[in-house]
């Protein structure tokens, strides 16, 4: 049995820098800066040896994109402030601050152009 469904995401970034920028500033944490085979990654840290993480990836052969699968951040407890730093991080708010049967949602494109979902249980 499989302890969780996704294991690694990666969000595609065709500026690094403006990409890492702006996770840094919405989510008020440092990016960890790797290098895997030529392709630049601004990792996202994980707080507990078991959750799921990923990287913005500075990668030619994956675009950012509006459509496709969505990937939704964890802004548990935080949803509001996330969403209030998106527009001067660069991004949009596509979606408020929106409540659902298990928590609430926003949904935001990011300086990249991927669209970005965010999740709270509160």
């Amino acid at each position: 049995m499989m302890k969780h469904t996704v294991s690694w995401f990666e969000l595609p970034a065709s500026d690094m820098e403006r990409a890492v920028q702006f996770y840094n500033t919405i989510f008020g944490i440092e990016l960890k800066r790797e290098d895997f085979g030529g392709v630049p990654h601004g990792i996202f840290e994980r707080s507990e040896e078991e959750a799921v993480t990923g990287a913005v990836v500075f990668d030619p052969e994956n675009k950012p994109s509006m459509t496709g699968t969505r990937l939704y951040l964890n802004a548990e407890g935080e949803l509001d402030a996330v969403l209030g730093r998106v527009q001067g991080a660069g991004g949009k708010v596509l979606l408020p601050n929106t409540a659902i049967a298990v928590g609430r949602i926003g949904i935001i494109q990011d300086t990249e152009g991927n669209c970005v979902g965010l999740f709270s249980t509160q």
